[in-house]
C-alpha cells in the first residue's frame, strides 16, 4: 500500500489526507500544535462556555465547495447555522447596505436602481455556482469545465473593485460591494481586486455566509472523524523542522507557506521553484480582538444588529483609502474593522446574555502596536454605547497571530498579497501549481489555488494531483 503523509491538519491538509485515502492510500497527517485546525480553532476564552473563533469564522465558500458536498460532515457533528442577515455595512448617516442570502431581498433594500444593477451583475453567477464551482475553486491556468460560466465570472473578477462600485448609485450599495471586495485585503484599484468580492457574494446568495456550530474547530473535528473512518492518522505535537523528520511516504503534501517549504526542502528543490517560493509576497496583517459584550453591539443600524457579519469601514470611498493606507505600511485612524457576530445564527456560543463579538482590524504586514483602541472606536462609530458593554477583550497582534499558526506569516492571514500577479500564478506560474518539482512533494496552502478560505479545496487539488503522478 503507498503511503502519504502530510505536514499540517488546517482545512487544507486534512482535505488533502482525506482525498488521499479515499485512493487506498496509507495516511499521516503530522501537526505541530497541540490542536488541530489550524484556522479553525476555537477558544472559551473569558468564561466557560463563551466560544471565540481564533481565526477563521464565517465560510461563505463552504458549503459551495465541492470537496466539502462531496462528504457528509453532517454525519459527523457539522451544522451549518445562518443568521437572518448574512452581512451589513453601516454609514454614519445610520443606514446600511445589506446582504441577505435572497437575491430578492437584497435587490429590494438596495432600491432602485441599484438593486438592479445588483442583479444583473451576481444573479447569474450565484445561480451558476454549483456547477462552476470546480473552476472558480481551482487553477486559473486549466481548461475549465464549463467555459462560457466560467468566463461569465472571470469578466467581473477581472475588473478593478473601485471601478465595479462607480455601477451603483447609491452609498450603501457603494460601501456594501467595496467592503466585501475589502477581503483580498489589496487596494481596489488594482486588476482581479472585485475577484473575491464575485466569489463571496455569488456564494452567499446561493448556499448563504454560514458558521458552524459550535465554533469553527467543528469543521476540522469532522474532517478529522472522516479522515479516520478510511484510516487516516492524526498526531499532533510534532514538528517537522527537517526533511529526515518525515517518515518514509511516497506522497508529501505540504499545508505550509511556500518561504517555509523552500526552507525544509533546500537544495531539493529545483532553483526555479525555490526562487519563486522564496519571491512569494506576504499582504497586509490583521490585528484581532475578541470582546465579551452584554446584551450586544448597540449598532445604529437595524440590519447590523441582525447581520452575521459587519463591515465597520464607511464608504467605499473610505474603503479604498484605508486599504491603500495599510499596503503603504500606515495605520489608518478609523481602519477597515470586520466585525463577526456568529452567536446570532448560533445561540450556543454565548453565555445568557453575555456574547462572543469577533472582530479584526487590517493593519500593515507585521504591525507590532496595539491597535485595540481603534477598533473599539471604529465599532462605537456605529454603535454608539458599545465600550460600556464590553465586560472583557483581548487583542491579538501579527506577531501573536503567527505564534498561533505558522502559516499567518507577520500576520497575513489569507496566504499571501492579493497581487494580481499573486492571484494568477499562486504560488508560481506552473499549470500544475500544486507539484513542488520534487516527485512526490506537493504544495496545498492558501498560497495555492483558489486562495484562502474553508473550503479544503487547495488540499483536494494537491492530492488530486499527487494521485495522477502515481497513477492511482
Amino acid at each position: 500500500m503507498a503511503k502519504a503523509v502530510v505536514v499540517g491538519a488546517g482545512p487544507n491538509g486534512l482535505a488533502a489526507a482525506i482525498t488521499l485515502a479515499r485512493s487506498g492510500l496509507e495516511v499521516t497527517v503530522l501537526e505541530a500544535a497541540t490542536r488541530i485546525g489550524g484556522g479553525t480553532k476555537t477558544t472559551e476564552r473569558f468564561f466557560p462556555g463563551l466560544l471565540h473563533d481564533d481565526c477563521s469564522a464565517v465560510h461563505p465558500t463552504a458549503m459551495a465547495s465541492p470537496f466539502f458536498r462531496s462528504l457528509d460532515l453532517e454525519r459527523h457533528g457539522l451544522r451549518w447555522c445562518h443568521p437572518e442577515i448574512m452581512l451589513a455595512h453601516p454609514l454614519d448617516d445610520g443606514s446600511s447596505g445589506a446582504l441577505h442570502r435572497s437575491m430578492s431581498r437584497t435587490v429590494q433594500a438596495l432600491g432602485r436602481p441599484d438593486g438592479a444593477r445588483w442583479r444583473a451583475l451576481f444573479g447569474a453567477l450565484a445561480t451558476d455556482l454549483e456547477n462552476s464551482a470546480t473552476d472558480v475553486l481551482g487553477p486559473v491556468l486549466t481548461v475549465p469545465d464549463h467555459p462560457i460560466r466560467f468566463a461569465r465570472f472571470g469578466l467581473r473578477a477581472a475588473m478593478p473593485a473601485a471601478l465595479m462600485s462607480r455601477m451603483w448609485k447609491g452609498a450603501q450599495a457603494k460601501a456594501l460591494f467595496a467592503g466585501v471586495a475589502a477581503h483580498l485585503m489589496y487596494p481596489l484599484s488594482a486588476p482581479l481586486s472585485s475577484s473575491v468580492a464575485a466569489l463571496l457574494i455569488a456564494a452567499g446568495h446561493r448556499f448563504g455566509w454560514p458558521v458552524a456550530q459550535g465554533g469553527s474547530r467543528s469543521i476540522t473535528d469532522a474532517l478529522a472523524r472522516e479522515l479516520a473512518e478510511y484510516g487516516g492518522i492524526v498526531e499532533t505535537g510534532v514538528r517537522v523542522s527537517r526533511l529526515r523528520d518525515l517518515p518514509v511516504a511516497d506522497v508529501v503534501v505540504f499545508d505550509l507557506m511556500p518561504g517555509a517549504v523552500a526552507d525544509l526542502m533546500g537544495d531539493r528543490l529545483p532553483a526555479r521553484v525555490s526562487r519563486s517560493y522564496r519571491r512569494w509576497a506576504h499582504g497586509s496583517g490583521a490585528f484581532k480582538v475578541d470582546f465579551a459584550v452584554e446584551g450586544g453591539v448597540p449598532w445604529s443600524s437595524a440590519e447590523c444588529r441582525a447581520a452575521g457579519t459587519v463591515h465597520a469601514g464607511g464608504t467605499a470611498r473610505e474603503v479604498g483609502r484605508t486599504l491603500r493606507a495599510v499596503r503603504n505600511g500606515v495605520l489608518p485612524d478609523q481602519p477597515f474593522v470586520l466585525v463577526g457576530q456568529q452567536y446570532l445564527a448560533d445561540p450556543t456560543r454565548s453565555v445568557n446574555n453575555i456574547h462572543p463579538v469577533w472582530a479584526y482590524a487590517h493593519v500593515p504586514n507585521g504591525f507590532h502596536g496595539d491597535a485595540t483602541d481603534l477598533v473599539v472606536r471604529q465599532i462605537e462609530r456605529f454603535a454608539p454605547g458599545f465600550r460600556d458593554r464590553i465586560l472583557a477583550h483581548a487583542g491579538r497582534s501579527c506577531a501573536d497571530l503567527e505564534s498561533d499558526n505558522a502559516n499567518y506569516v507577520d500576520g497575513d492571514i489569507i496566504g499571501g498579497a492579493g497581487s494580481p500577479w499573486q492571484l494568477v500564478a499562486r504560488p508560481r506560474l506552473s499549470f500544475n501549481p500544486y507539484f513542488t518539482g520534487v516527485p512526490g512533494f506537493y504544495l496545498c496552502s492558501a498560497a495555492t489555488p483558489p486562495g484562502a478560505g474553508v473550503h479544503g479545496m487547495n488540499g483536494h487539488h494537491a492530492a488530486r494531483a499527487a494521485l495522477k503522478a502515481l497513477r492511482v
